[in-house]
């Protein structure tokens, strides 16, 4: 999000001129109308994912999913409950019940009107993969290297947790972007993808 308020869809093209899917996390959220035109905006740019807020509703998701029908257009992706919140900060906004209820709930409204996946904790992973089924695209933030400081994170798991809890794709910011070496600590969190896809497969 920081870099595309600073770079606009001209980043987005020039990494797609060079050959790279962009993920473009902008998390939407706001009038179906609206949103609907940020997805036209995110197509013409090239993203292959995008995110919305499940929070915005059923009908701003609909809308956000009919335009994404067009050519070219991005998978959506549903942000459930960000990772940074727990059942405290959920209680003081008014959601009654854990961040597991809500994220369920609001992954089922999601799927209902035709997100292609959502964005959950590595917490929530497997009773989303029961309840929404194989194909449905999970994404993971939150990631850290055991013993890292959570940060702002509240719902954290390592890249192998979230890996064999069920995940599809992981987000990784900090942990690569302030490392010492960014280049190393991205290498040493895919040889942890790695190793946790070659357990499964002998599994």
């Amino acid at each position: 999000m920081e870099l595309y308020y600073a770079a606009g869809n001209s980043l987005v093209q020039e990494l797609r001129n060079r050959g790279f899917n962009v993920f473009l996390d902008l998390k939407l959220h706001d009038i179906p109308n609206t949103v609907a035109g940020a997805v036209r905006s995110a197509t013409q740019a090239g993203a292959s994912l995008l995110t919305l807020h499940a929070g915005g509703g059923a009908a701003m998701m609909a809308a956000a999913a009919q335009t994404a029908t067009a050519p070219g257009s991005p998978r959506l992706i549903a942000v459930t409950v960000l990772t940074s919140i727990d059942a405290h900060e959920l209680a003081a906004v008014g959601v009654a019940g854990t961040p597991a209820q809500q994220v369920l709930r609001l992954a089922k409204l999601a799927q209902a009107a035709g997100i292609d996946g959502m964005v959950c904790s590595a917490q929530e992973v497997a009773s989303l993969r029961a309840a929404t089924g194989p194909d449905t695209l999970l994404v993971v933030p939150g990631i850290r290297s055991p013993g890292a400081a959570t940060e702002d994170q509240k719902r954290v798991a390592t890249a192998g947790e979230a890996i064999a809890q069920g995940a599809s794709m992981l987000v990784v910011g900090r942990p690569i972007t302030r490392a010492e070496d960014p280049a190393a600590a991205a290498q040493a969190i895919l040889n942890e993808i790695a190793a946790q896809i070659v357990v499964h497969t002998r599994s």
